[in-house]
C-alpha cells in the first residue's frame, strides 16, 4: 500500500464510526490491520506515538468485560488521551434519557465514544445523535473489535489473510456475523458448522457471499463440523451460551454435544492450524483443554492485539 494510498485512506476514516465491517471498505480493514502492527511495534520499542494527546473517550458498558474495558482505557493512555468508564448506573441512558440526548450532550464533551451493550440498534440510534465517532465495543449483532484483533493475529502468524481457511464451529453469533463478513472482504475462505436453529443472520451471510465473489474467497455453511473443519488454517469457537442468553444454557448443551472442539476433530485441519477463541472461554464444554491450552493455540495472543486493534481504530476516526 503506497503513501498516497495510505493518505487517502486516513482521510476516509477520520471521524467515521466504527459500528459493523459491513460499513468498512477491504482497503479500510487492511489499512486499520496494518495500522496496528505498526502501533504494536511502537509500543513494544517503547516509541511514542501519544496521536490522541488531550482527548477522551467516552467508554460505556451496559455489559460487563474484562478485555474491552482494560484494552481500550490502556489504549488510551498509550496514544496519549484519557478514557472515562460510564457504566448504565452512571447515566441518565439507564433512567429513561433517549439515546439522543445522551449523545448529543456527551458528543459537547468527549472526543469519540465506545459503547459495549446489548441491542445493535442502540449503537446505530447514538452514532446518529453524535457528533464524535462512536466505536461498537459489542452488541448482540456484531463484535468488529475482537475481529480486528483476530485478523491481525491471523497476519501476524501466517503472513497473509487472502486464501486463509476458516472454520467456525458453534453458534451463530455476533461473532460469526464479523469473522465471516470480515473473512469474506479479506478474500478469505469461511465455513462454519452450527445445528438447526442456531444459523447466522441471513442478511449476514447474503451480504459475505456476495463479497467472496467479489475478492476470492468462499462462504460455506454446514451441520458437519468434520466438513467445516476439514483443511482449516484457523479454527474458532465460542461460547454455547453468550452474555444474555445464560438461561438457554442447557437447552443449548443439548444442542451443541456434538460440536465441541476436541482433538479428534482439529485433526482434520491443517497440521500447522491455529485455534482461536474470543474468551472467555468454558474449558471442556466447547473446546477441551487439550485443544485451547495445546501447542497450536493463540488465545491470548489475540486477546493483546485487542489493545493495538482498538488503538489503531481509535487513532484513525478520532485523530
Amino acid at each position: 500500500m503506497n503513501m498516497a494510498v495510505k493518505e487517502e485512506l486516513a482521510a476516509q476514516l477520520k471521524g467515521k464510526d466504527f459500528l459493523a465491517l459491513v460499513d468498512y471498505t477491504s482497503e479500510e480493514i487492511e489499512y486499520l490491520i496494518h495500522y496496528a502492527i505498526e502501533l504494536k511495534r511502537k509500543q513494544k520499542a517503547r516509541e511514542p506515538h501519544a496521536v490522541l494527546a488531550g482527548k477522551t473517550l467516552g467508554m460505556i458498558f451496559e455489559k460487563s468485560s474484562t478485555r474491552t474495558r482494560v484494552s481500550f482505557e490502556v489504549g488510551m493512555y498509550q496514544l496519549g488521551g484519557q478514557a472515562l468508564f460510564l457504566s448504565k448506573n452512571d447515566l441518565q441512558l439507564g433512567r429513561g434519557e433517549t439515546v439522543w440526548d445522551t449523545a448529543q450532550t456527551l458528543s459537547r464533551y468527549l472526543d469519540g465514544i465506545m459503547i459495549r451493550t446489548y441491542e445493535h440498534r442502540k449503537v446505530i440510534d447514538l452514532a446518529r445523535g453524535s457528533t464524535v465517532p462512536v466505536i461498537n465495543g459489542l452488541t448482540d449483532y456484531a463484535h468488529p473489535c475482537q475481529v480486528m484483533a483476530d485478523y491481525q493475529t491471523v497476519l501476524e502468524k501466517k503472513g497473509r489473510l487472502k486464501g486463509l481457511k476458516v472454520a467456525y464451529i458453534g453458534d451463530g453469533n455476533n461473532m460469526v456475523h464479523s469473522l465471516m463478513m470480515g473473512a469474506s472482504k479479506l478474500g478469505m475462505n469461511f465455513a462454519i458448522a452450527s445445528p438447526e436453529g442456531y444459523d447466522p443472520d441471513k442478511e449476514v451471510i447474503q451480504i459475505s457471499k456476495e463479497n467472496a465473489a467479489q475478492t476470492g474467497g468462499s462462504v460455506l455453511l454446514t451441520r458437519d463440523p468434520r466438513e467445516a473443519i476439514e483443511n482449516a488454517d484457523v479454527v474458532y469457537t465460542d461460547v454455547w451460551a453468550s452474555m444474555g442468553f445464560e438461561a438457554e444454557q442447557q437447552e443449548r448443551e443439548i444442542a451443541f454435544k456434538n460440536f465441541q472442539i476436541n482433538e479428534a476433530l482439529v485433526k482434520h485441519a491443517k497440521q500447522d492450524y491455529l485455534f482461536m477463541h474470543c474468551l472467555p472461554a468454558h474449558r471442556g464444554e466447547e473446546v477441551s483443554e487439550g485443544v485451547i491450552d495445546g501447542p497450536n493455540s493463540i488465545i491470548f495472543d489475540q486477546a493483546e492485539n485487542r489493545l493495538h486493534a482498538q488503538k489503531a481504530i481509535m487513532a484513525a476516526t478520532m485523530i
